[in-house]
């Protein structure tokens, strides 16, 4: 065994090859996947209207501008601006500038709440799959109770009674979603750890919280790390549905939900209002699909060739 794909735990070396490579191999495969680069693509572009084009316009999302309220976006209308290329809302408002800052808010909450539930799920899932026992026990039935409410009846109730802040929704999405992963966790730590690399080293004398972060973590996560990806796009669907129904990042600061709100009384004469949000985050939700997709397409081809 080389120096390079091993590991020593006491006087016992351990392969960990695997451990160390299996996230640059799921990355890898995913990457030649021409639905990766094109969702990639998108996203890199998304990502540099977010963050360069409301500094560079000078543009406020939230001034209001009488004389230049209802104007329709360059393609839509003879009396479009090229000051406002998606037009401006019932008060004035730029639309592009508060879809974009809209979208940085969903990039925002979406990635942090996917972020909780993994290291909440994978945690649990974890010490539950490798201890076993009673801890498994107890754990799984508190995974069967979180299961058996839905993630929006808990947004709702938890929101609905509280000032829902970005800390507070992020906190609330993150804490609905993490029995999905403490499952998927639990279930293949259950099976890595009567593998022989495992035995190997409770035999060299390492301790079994050494034992989980430094052979089981670097081996298990990575899969589900990639494909997660999914999940931070449907966090960004949940984020706007609590902003439409006004348990949302509050106004003035716009995210998709409160403008799509906003929009809809205005769907006759000023269609763009509530389209241009949905425009946005479609075109997100497409880019972060096609790379979660291309990873675990890869993640499964990977597993199933090992």
């Amino acid at each position: 065994m080389s120096v390079e794909s091993s590991l020593t735990l006491g006087s016992v070396p351990v392969d960990t090859g695997r451990s160390r490579s299996i996230g640059r191999r799921i990355l890898g495969r995913a990457a030649r996947a021409t639905g990766f680069r094109i969702g990639l693509g998108l996203l890199g572009v998304l990502v540099l209207a977010t963050v360069l084009y409301p500094e560079l316009s000078g543009l406020d999302p939230g001034k209001m501008d009488v004389r230049a309220r209802l104007l329709p976006p360059l393609f839509a209308g003879p009396h479009w601006s090229w000051a406002h290329p998606l037009g401006t809302d019932q008060i004035g408002r730029d639309m592009l500038v508060r879809c974009l800052i809209g979208l940085r808010y969903s990039f925002l909450i979406g990635g942090a709440s996917t972020a909780l539930t993994l290291v909440i799920g994978c945690a649990l899932g974890m010490v539950a799959g490798y201890v076993g026992g009673r801890t498994d026990a107890v754990l799984m039935r508190i995974t069967d109770a979180q299961l058996s409410i839905p993630m929006i009846i808990l947004a709702i109730a938890v929101l609905g009674v509280s000032r829902p802040t970005i800390p507070a929704i992020i906190l609330v999405l993150g804490l609905s979603n993490w029995p999905v992963y403490a499952r998927v966790m639990r279930s293949v730590a259950m099976a890595e750890r009567g593998r022989e690399y495992v035995r190997a080293a409770q035999v060299s004398g390492a301790t079994h919280a050494r034992i989980v972060l430094t052979l089981l973590t670097p081996l298990l996560v990575p899969p589900i790390l990639f494909t997660s990806v999914l999940d931070i796009a449907r966090m960004m669907i949940f984020e706007s549905t609590l902003g439409f129904l006004g348990l949302g990042v509050q106004p003035p600061t716009p995210t998709f939900g409160n403008i799509i709100a906003d929009g809809r009384k205005y769907l006759l004469n000023a269609w763009w209002i509530a389209t241009m949000p949905g425009v946005f985050l479609g075109l997100t939700l497409i880019g972060l699909n096609l790379i979660g997709a291309a990873c675990e397409r890869a993640r499964n081809a990977i597993h199933g060739g090992a």
